[in-house]
């Protein structure tokens, strides 16, 4: 599984156990290996089920944290946990509530105990506020996500979400995304040599043939064009 954030790019294979923080911006890239279909356990530890948590449990650390993807050394407990899980893929109904809470809070005990300062990221309910716009567009823009939520990670409502963006830009988000993402599947297709289909994801689009659609009219050429006639 490979990650891309604005800053670094992370892989990660069988038997890794990590957490995502909230609100972190990632492309994920699962990717099959040696002819195995790719297959992963995901818990999503919601705010309501942390907050219930945390009335029951007093928080032990809440010391400043740079909030990034944790990845954690094979352990024990951690391993025995995952385990326990599987047998559950073969429910042909969903999993009792009672039993989901047991299994999130066994989750959440267990990486306490493994990790002292885990309290910093996990009890952190705080809601993003305003920083700069423009700063955090041009780092963020690959990432293909509802405007909304770049109105929400910035600090403001969608309708000042807008009118600060064409401040700054003197476009609507929508062209400018597009503009932008174009720009970087060039430099990825021109210089890097990469193939579209590896890079089209990366870049913030949804799909190859939307993706190729919007480079041939930006451009006048194909990605598979441009590609080969560099080669």
């Amino acid at each position: 599984m490979k990650i891309i954030q604005a800053d670094s790019t992370f892989s990660f294979g069988p038997g890794d156990m990590l957490l995502f923080p909230r609100n972190q911006l990632s492309t994920i890239i699962k990717y099959p290996k040696d002819g195995r279909s790719y297959k992963s356990v995901v818990m999503t530890l919601t705010e309501d089920r942390l907050k219930r948590f945390y009335t029951k449990n007093p928080i032990k650390c809440t010391e400043q944290n740079k909030h990034r993807i944790l990845s954690f050394e094979k352990h024990p407990l951690l391993e025995s946990f995952f385990t326990s899980l599987l047998p559950y893929f073969d429910l042909e109904t969903e999993l009792p509530e009672k039993l989901s809470a047991l299994k999130i809070e066994e989750a959440l005990t267990i990486l306490r105990t493994i990790d002292q300062s885990i309290d910093s990221i996990l009890s952190d309910f705080s809601k993003p506020g305003k920083i700069n716009l423009a700063d955090f567009m041009e780092k963020n823009f690959m990432f293909n996500m509802p405007i909304e939520k770049f109105g929400y990670l910035t600090g403001r409502s969608l309708t000042t979400f807008k009118k600060d963006f064409k401040t700054a830009f003197q476009t609507t988000p929508q062209k400018w995304l597009t503009q932008k993402r174009l720009e970087l599947a060039h430099y990825q297709l021109s210089e890097k040599k990469r193939r579209p289909v590896e890079i089209y994801y990366e870049t913030g689009f949804e799909n190859l043939s939307h993706f190729s659609y919007a480079f041939k009219k930006q451009y006048g050429y194909s990605p598979t064009e441009l590609l080969n006639s560099k080669n």
